[in-house]
């Protein structure tokens, strides 16, 4: 996204408000609803990597200057991969994908979420879920 490029580096200035211990674990109670208390976490849009460490600090495993930012904070456990959601790769399967602060809301065209959602169920565990938001 040509638009993060210049904006990567004061992203988490104007995201200082977000609640994300809050978020973390409401993401966290829909995950032990569905009996997903372990595993892979796949997270599509981490930004920074805010949310991605603080689920991995739970006991999960889990735009390229966005990402860049992300890196600079490594934590155990995390593999970041530079991918455009509509067309995605994964190593293998995953327990869980989550995705928030509106990631997907940069996918605008109905196919495309398709994809996005065809691609996520491929990459699921049996039982996996899907947990995003959109901002409508």
């Amino acid at each position: 996204m040509a638009a993060y490029e210049s904006f990567a580096e004061v992203y988490d200035l104007f995201m200082d408000n977000v609640p994300y211990d809050a978020w973390k674990d409401n993401l966290l109670g829909i995950l032990a609803r569905y009996k997903i208390t372990e595993g892979l976490v796949a997270e599509l849009g981490c930004g920074t990597g805010k949310m991605t460490r603080r689920l991995a600090e739970s006991g999960y495993d889990n735009s390229y200057e966005m990402l860049g930012i992300a890196m600079e904070h490594p934590a155990e456990g995390i593999l970041y991969l530079c991918q455009d959601m509509r067309a995605f790769e994964l190593y293998g399967t995953v327990a869980a994908v989550v995705s928030v602060c509106d990631s997907m809301n940069y996918i605008v065209e109905y196919a495309d979420l398709v994809e996005v959602i065809r691609l996520v169920n491929n990459y699921l565990d049996p039982g996996g879920i899907f947990v995003f938001d959109l901002n409508t």
